[in-house]
């Protein structure tokens, strides 16, 4: 009994061992197909999300606008500086005096540069005119064109200057563009209407659009004076009108006083200063004379010395001034192909004329050659009558 009943308990706790280890390898094989499935899903859901980012990166570029190129000039021409300003106008080559600054410094450098009739369209990355592009790349603020020209093609025109010189060159610079501007910039606000006349715009031609010339007028003068905000958040527009005038002319004194009798503000050649001296007294020397500004008047009557000075740097830098302002060519600068002339095509009647001309031509070479063929049989047979004449009085004296 004890036997079979040991033999029992073996039995039992056997079958118990092989149910555990049964249970066990299902649970494994549960285990190991949980863990396919969770592998398989995690597999499908990164496939997933890779398909969504790859739709989210065509539909991205296909968004994406096109790059713009680096410069507008694609056709560029090598160490050419093509040159972004405002249009021609008939009294001054241009009405920014910053413009007109790096324009007369260019000439005075001899540097190779062209004008980009852009029809007011562009601006720099910085959002000013001007620019220029020089070799695929983009140069903007007037200061910064100069420095970054000078330095590459070796063009200082402040080379020969002392250091003490620099330093007053450098302070009225500051004078003129910091403050001195801003009393130009003032008027022009203030009294828009007279200074489209004093510079004989056409707002039509200057923005290149067919909106009537009394509209852009109105907006102009508009937009002017609002401008006028600028100008009294600078400082100087919150003064009274006789106030700012005298800021002007306590300028234009400094200026005359420095320059003198000499012809240029440190000798007989331009710097630096000459040429934004220049490009700021211009806007108001060369203002039509037909027109009030008080300002023009005051310099013409108490600096003459400056306006003689316009006038040398006009004639030193500008040679081709009136031209470019009657035609308002931005590069009156540049010698122009002679024009080709044009060969005019023959109609039908001169044609059929040099027809019957070569015609009666041909006709009267053949009557000559005809003539002349005559002419010659004619001799030829004197020729014989004479020779048989001859020989038969021969014979004849023979008897």
């Amino acid at each position: 009994m004890t036997t079979e009943t040991e033999t029992k308990g073996v039995e039992q706790t056997e079958e118990k061992k092989e149910e555990v280890v049964k249970e066990e390898v299902k649970k494994e094989e549960a285990d190991a197909n949980n863990a396919e499935e969770k592998a398989d899903d995690k597999a499908e859901k990164a496939d997933k999300e890779k398909k969504e980012e790859e739709k989210k990166e065509v539909k991205a570029k296909k968004e994406a606008p096109a790059p713009k190129p680096a410069v507008h000039k694609q056709d560029f021409e090598k160490d050419v500086v093509y040159l972004y300003q405002f249009t021609r106008t008939p009294v001054l080559p241009s009405l920014s005096p910053y413009c007109l600054k790096v324009e007369t410094w260019l000439r005075l450098s001899d540097l190779k540069y062209e004008n980009v009739d852009h029809k007011m369209k562009y601006k720099s990355k910085k959002g000013q005119l001007p620019f220029v592009e020089v070799n695929g790349e983009e140069i903007a603020d007037s200061a910064i064109i100069i420095k970054e020209l000078g330095s590459r093609y070796n063009c200082d025109l402040d080379a020969a200057l002392s250091p003490e010189q620099r330093n007053v060159a450098h302070a009225t610079v500051s004078m003129i563009e910091n403050h001195f501007a801003w009393v130009v910039k003032w008027w022009r606000c203030r009294c828009p209407g007279e200074w489209v006349r004093a510079a004989k715009l056409n707002l039509q031609q200057a923005l290149n659009t067919r909106i009537p010339n009394a509209v852009l007028n109105f907006a102009f003068k508009l937009r002017y004076r609002q401008a006028a905000k600028k100008v009294r958040a600078h400082g100087i527009g919150v003064h009274k009108p006789e106030e700012i005038e005298e800021f002007g002319h306590n300028d234009l004194t400094v200026l005359s006083d420095l320059l003198g009798d000499k012809q240029f503000f440190f000798g007989d050649n331009p710097s630096t200063l000459d040429v934004v001296a220049f490009a700021n007294l211009a806007q108001v020397a060369f203002m039509d004379k037909e027109v009030s500004y008080s300002l023009r008047d005051w310099m013409t009557e108490n600096c003459s010395n400056l306006v003689e000075f316009c006038n040398r740097i006009k004639e030193r830098a500008f040679p081709d001034w009136d031209e470019m302002c009657n035609t308002l060519d931005l590069n009156s600068h540049i010698p122009k192909p002679p024009p080709e002339e044009k060969v005019e095509e023959p109609t039908a009647e001169k044609k059929e004329e040099k027809t019957k001309e070569e015609e009666k031509k041909e006709e009267k070479d053949k009557d000559d050659t005809e003539k002349e063929k005559a002419q010659k049989d004619e001799k030829e047979g004197e020729k014989d009558d004479n020779k048989k004449a001859e020989e038969k009085e021969k014979e004849e004296e023979k008897k």
